[in-house]
């Protein structure tokens, strides 16, 4: 029997990393992951995501192609590399509890982020490898984990300033390969299972259509006010997602 609850989850969660892989709503794509882990297994929705993730790169990759930084991704791509390995590596060390809690910890720190963002006292320093590669790094843990590499790589990456296009074809093609070279650890991980494969081709076309809509409005529509309502529900979500980890944690 179809769960209705679970339905609408799944399709506003999508959704809302569509239209923030097109720019329209920001960072607030790494609400995907924990706001479908309200619904089902924190380590099921980083599975069913990645197939939708790579169908919706793919549309930003194309209409990106010739406009993105070469040199941050040489700097940041190897720390993601790092990063996605040591994602992997814990992946089968940690229950289902820590990657819950983690995934509230991400969303909170992302938040805390928005409002004394780290990035800003970031702004006028140079480019320094070092510091790109563990945000790099950090960016691919993160996204290994549960698709949240979206805030440390803003933290390098914004305080460069780099021309809208650039940085929104920067951004889906660094992604576009993190999440490729995901597939083989999460196919070891049992995450690309036939159930979450299914999840994945019926949810990856609302992807898809988020991506193209987010297109079309980005430049038509004032985001002030959704900004500071949707900010103040990602609160509450990442506190609620530590409370279920921390409890599931101490009851254990």
């Amino acid at each position: 029997m179809i769960d209705p609850v679970f339905v609408a989850v799944a399709v506003l969660a999508v959704l809302i990393v569509g239209l923030s892989k097109a720019g329209l709503l920001g960072g607030l794509g790494v609400v995907g992951v924990p706001l479908l882990a309200l619904v089902m297994p924190a380590r099921d929705a980083a599975g069913m995501m990645l197939p939708v993730l790579l169908c919706m790169d793919a549309v930003a990759v194309w209409m990106y192609r010739k406009e993105f930084d070469r040199s941050l991704l040489k700097i940041m791509l190897p720390g993601a590399a790092v990063g996605t390995l040591l994602g992997w590596a814990l992946w089968a060390m940690v229950s289902d509890a820590v990657v819950l809690l983690m995934v509230g910890i991400v969303t909170l720190i992302f938040v805390i982020d928005a409002v004394f963002p780290i990035r800003k006292k970031l702004e006028g320093l140079p480019p320094s490898k070092p510091w790109g590669t563990f945000w790099g790094a950090v960016a691919g843990f993160t996204s290994f984990i549960s698709h949240t590499g979206g805030p440390p790589f803003q933290i390098y990456v914004l305080p460069r300033k780099l021309p809208p296009a650039i940085y929104a074809g920067t951004t889906s093609v660094f992604f576009a390969i993190v999440n490729t070279a995901k597939l083989i650890p999460y196919f070891f991980l049992g995450q690309l299972n036939v159930h979450n494969l299914t999840l994945s081709a019926a949810l990856a076309p609302v992807g898809v259509a988020g991506v193209f809509l987010g297109i079309y409005l980005v430049r038509r529509i004032s985001m002030k006010l959704f900004y500071r309502i949707a900010y103040w529900l990602v609160f509450l979500l990442a506190l609620q997602l530590i409370w279920d980890g921390a409890s599931k944690l101490m009851a254990g």
